[in-house]
């Protein structure tokens, strides 16, 4: 698959689509306002540009190892994949062609190990055409995935941002994001998945910014908890 991180990153636009973006978040939410006001220098991409390039099969790689597992985690175990494959994440037909036990020894489960493996297989035998999957509508994209065991919405919807730069996904079944919705908007509560994609349905068509945001004030808020702590 062609498609890679960068390009996704310049798929979200240039510096006037930004621009139009947050104007348009503002009006449509107050509360999502102060929060882009409290960060006018904030960019949307910096994160990406900290991760190795990849296309869709590297991205959902990256997610499938990420389940359950912090950043920091994630990125380790990623540094010794790429550490065994020459310094570069592993195409489907490199997983195909490995011994298990080499992710195994990388720190990956092996239930995480066998769903990495099912989908490296559909995109080998035909069963998913690697040529046509990035081009594919969200909606389809999640559905055709998440039959594969060991996938869901999560997993696809970080795949669909960072390798293809879409700009209309929202991860309501992210914990973190979760955590942000309940702070940001002052509930009560931690949000169930329905009411976090009810508060973003005022994003659209730019939900994915709208999460960048709160996901850095997770971060944020994350970092001033540790800051505090003896």
């Amino acid at each position: 698959m062609a498609t890679s991180s960068r390009a996704g990153q310049a798929g979200v636009g240039g510096a006037d689509w930004l621009e139009k973006a947050r104007s348009d978040l503002r009006k449509a939410d107050p509360v999502l306002a102060r929060l882009i006001a409290a960060r006018p220098d904030f960019d949307p991409r910096q994160w990406m540009t900290e991760l190795p390039p990849m296309d869709l099969f590297g991205a959902l790689l990256f997610q499938i190892v990420g389940q359950q597992l912090s950043v920091a985690a994630t990125r380790r175990i990623l540094e010794r994949i790429e550490a065994r494959f020459g310094g570069r994440l592993p195409s489907a037909a490199d997983v195909l062609g490995a011994d298990p036990a080499t992710f195994r020894d990388a720190g990956l489960s092996w239930r995480k190990i066998s769903t990495l493996r099912d989908l490296a297989g559909r995109l080998s035998d035909g069963r998913l055409d690697p040529e046509t999957l990035p081009t594919v509508a969200d909606d389809e994209l999640i559905a055709v995935l998440t039959e594969i065991p060991g996938i869901g919405p999560w997993t696809v919807q970080g795949a669909l941002i960072i390798a293809l730069g879409r700009e209309d996904v929202v991860l309501p079944g992210d914990l973190a994001l979760r955590k942000a919705v309940r702070s940001v908007y002052r509930l009560d509560h931690l949000p169930a998945e329905e009411e976090v994609l009810a508060i973003a349905e005022k994003w659209r068509p730019y939900r994915s910014l709208a999460t960048s945001y709160l996901f850095s004030a997770a971060f944020e808020e994350a970092q001033a908890g540790r800051g505090e702590s003896p």
